[in-house]
């Protein structure tokens, strides 16, 4: 039986988040190795297309992180983010994909351990909820 090693996608704001993720990696904190970081300039412009893609390239789980509220370089870019993802975890809802797989969270530039946690969370969860069935972003032909 093989263990299962789940594939997380994480689209990590320019100006926090992903200066987060760097803070983790300076602080050789661990990070499971089963999350691979996108930079996008702001959550906020993480749209549905980008994370169902991530979706369909086999992600079972996909994590979007921003500045913290308030925080946002772009002023309400992350509260865009979060309408955006609370809309998508109410379309995929009735779908066999389980809305548990969608994480919006807020990572300062300055919290490496907060990403690190984050991120073990995600993955504690991805796990625990298994493999995401192949085949539910994919055009029939």
């Amino acid at each position: 039986m093989t263990l299962f090693e789940p594939k997380i996608v994480a689209l990590l704001c320019n100006w926090c988040a992903y200066d987060g993720a760097d803070a983790a990696g300076r602080a050789r904190l661990d990070i499971p190795p089963h999350v691979r970081e996108v930079r996008v300039m702001c959550s906020g412009q993480v749209s549905p297309g980008m994370v169902l893609k991530a979706f369909e390239a086999g992600a079972d789980g996909v994590i979007v992180l921003g500045c913290q509220p308030g925080d946002c370089h772009y002023k309400e870019g992350n509260l865009h983010a979060l309408k955006r993802i609370v809309l998508l975890r109410s379309v995929l809802n009735p779908t066999p994909v389980d809305p548990q797989r969608l994480q919006l969270d807020w990572v300062s530039a300055g919290q490496g351990h907060r990403y690190a946690q984050v991120v073990r969370d995600m993955v504690k969860r991805i796990t625990a909820l298994g493999p995401l069935p192949s085949g539910h972003f994919r055009e029939e032909r």
